[in-house]
């Protein structure tokens, strides 16, 4: 407990005196005097005085009404009564209605000490308080302060993952809109198969947004070739996983986000790559994006051939459980109606331009 000044107003000198000594060890300065108006000059002298002990000079009908006024413009500011009273209900008045925090009888020193701690104490308390509020304000400034920054990083980096999927999409005009497809496919399959955690369902539409990002490593002679592609040519296309990977690894991206990079090609029965993992061996994640990549291949149109139905789709995807999908993911994808998958696709691909507009611009853009 910290040491406060304290004032003594009594009218008594051996009482004044005795109460000083009493109270030396609580208080780092004492004022005493004999009269009510050198109290009230005292404290507003500034002396930060905690607690008043007001003798009955203080108490009479006449200084009453003035300490009153005083104790409620003086924050802070303990009163306690030296009153030798036998009428409860004055005593009462004093504590309820009046000044008084504690009243003790002018000779109890044992009850005047024990109430001057108790409120000396009691003051500590307000101003720890006082002071630890002041601390939460400012911490939830600052929470608010770093929350914006977060959010605004939050939207730098959505927006950067959109920009540069959009720039993987001029390279190829034939799959334009197909990331962003794909990254809605995977959100849904991803909630029906039970994901409901917001970060995760995030990290996946991220991944599927970037999945072909190793794309921007291979010759546009090889990713725009009209013919079929060699071996060899077919060998460095298998390569944009790892080199997708390779990309972002040191960006220490999020788990689900390296992993649909990386496995999105393999195949749940083998046969994939880069790495030929079979079954729970592949990222669940991974699981979910071959499958939605496979809805969205089936379903778009393409310069060479037509799209295919919602429905041709599902026949497709249902042949190749346990071998290209995972079973557990084509049931998940079943729980939908080829309807509600293609309305899916519409509402995300609604305000893209037909590919066949998409590429005039492109050309436009080049000459």
């Amino acid at each position: 407990m910290g040491k406060h000044h304290l004032l003594i107003c009594c009218d008594n000198p051996a009482r004044r005196a005795e109460a000083v000594r009493l109270l030396a060890d609580l208080a780092s300065g004492i004022t005493a005097v004999d009269s009510f108006d050198r109290a009230l000059r005292a404290v507003r002298d500034g002396n930060d005085v905690r607690v008043l002990i007001a003798g009955a000079i203080a108490l009479d009908r006449t200084a009453l009404p003035v300490l009153v006024r005083l104790k409620a413009a003086t924050p802070g500011l303990s009163v306690i009564g030296l009153r030798k009273s036998a009428d409860a209900g004055q005593e009462i008045a004093l504590l309820r209605d009046g000044p008084c925090d504690h009243l003790a009888a002018p000779d109890d020193l044992a009850g005047l000490y024990a109430a001057v701690r108790s409120e000396l104490a009691k003051g500590d308390l307000v101003a720890e308080n006082a002071a630890l509020l002041k601390d939460l304000r400012k911490l939830k400034s600052e929470q608010a302060r770093h929350l914006k920054k977060a959010r605004d990083i939050g939207e730098v980096y959505d927006t950067t993952v959109e920009n540069l999927m959009t720039a993987l999409d001029l390279r190829d005009v034939e799959t334009f809109g197909h990331s962003r497809t794909v990254a809605k496919y995977s959100q849904v399959l991803a909630r029906l198969l039970g994901i409901g955690d917001q970060d995760v369902l995030n990290n996946i539409r991220i991944g599927a947004l970037l999945h072909d990002i190793g794309k921007i490593a291979i010759p546009d002679a090889i990713l725009h070739k009209p013919g079929e592609l060699s071996e060899e040519e077919w060998k460095k296309i298998r390569l944009h996983p790892t080199l997708g990977y390779g990309l972002i690894k040191e960006i220490k991206l999020a788990r689900e986000v390296g992993h649909i990079i990386l496995f999105h090609h393999e195949h749940y029965g083998g046969g994939g790559y880069p790495q030929g993992l079979r079954r729970e061996a592949i990222p669940f994640e991974a699981r979910i994006f071959a499958l939605a990549d496979a809805l969205d291949a089936i379903t778009a149109s393409r310069p060479y051939r037509r799209a295919q139905s919602f429905q041709a789709a599902k026949k497709e995807i249902e042949a190749h459980a346990g071998t290209q999908f995972d079973p557990k993911t084509v049931d998940a994808f079943n729980a939908l109606k080829p309807e509600k998958w293609e309305r899916i696709r519409s509402e995300t691909t609604s305000l893209l331009p037909h590919f066949n507009e998409f590429a005039e611009l492109i050309k436009t853009a080049g000459k």
